[in-house]
């Protein structure tokens, strides 16, 4: 599959990202905050790191970039997004995904290898795990904490679209320990922890995120 990274001024981890679908067995496709097209792509990635420097609220100047209006429309007919930590506040403030991100709870910056429990393992991005799956990969952020109000978070539960979430302790104060979410449809994810530097044995946490770059695999071929 083609999977296309986009590229934000102040995006950090997109090379990180296209190494990760490409180790995950796919052909990464490098994509600008400024194209009006998306090449094509079976799939997309919105990386990690300090888009627009994080000016106004996190993600917010993203939403309004050519390449959100192509990912937006084709998010609404079936395309896979997956959006890993400033990408989860990029879909939330494009309206991909319910809730915001907001300043963590302790006011500084986490980084550190977290555990997670997949409990949603029904989406394109998380096919790959068993339901229930404990995992570990690297978590890094200073706005990571999950709001939503209440008839939403009962909503996401209710759904099941509650994706990952935090186990041991709460890094940020997210609310009902909610590490990722999912649209209804199940192919737009937003995940605060960063699966792509979990994807290798000789760097990192390990291989446990990998499993969120071959899902697209089993969903489209399993």
């Amino acid at each position: 599959m083609r999977v296309g990274v986009v590229t934000f001024p102040g995006s950090l981890d997109d090379a990180d990202a296209q190494r990760a679908v490409r180790i995950g067995g796919h052909d990464a496709v490098p994509l600008w905050h400024g194209d009006h097209d998306l090449r094509g792509v079976d799939a997309v990635v919105l990386p990690g790191g300090f888009s627009y420097g994080d000016y106004l609220r996190c993600g917010a100047i993203s939403r309004f970039s050519p390449v959100m209006a192509e990912v937006v429309g084709a998010a609404g007919r079936g395309l896979p997004v997956l959006g890993i930590c400033n990408g989860f506040q990029i879909l939330c403030e494009s309206h991909l995904l319910p809730g915001a991100l907001i300043r963590n709870d302790h006011r500084k910056f986490v980084c550190r290898d977290q555990r997670l429990r997949i409990e949603n393992n029904r989406t394109a991005w998380t096919s790959g795990y068993q339901a229930g799956a404990e995992i570990t990969i690297v978590l890094k952020n200073g706005e990571g904490g999950y709001v939503a109000d209440e008839p939403t978070l009962d909503r996401l539960e209710g759904e099941g679209r509650v994706v990952a979430r935090y186990l041991d302790d709460n890094p940020n104060g997210s609310l009902r320990d909610i590490a990722g979410v999912t649209n209804e449809r199940g192919n737009v994810v937003g995940l605060m922890p960063h699966p792509e530097h979990a994807v290798e044995d000789l760097t990192g946490s390990g291989t446990d995120g990998l499993g969120f770059f071959t899902s697209l695999a089993v969903g489209a071929f399993g």
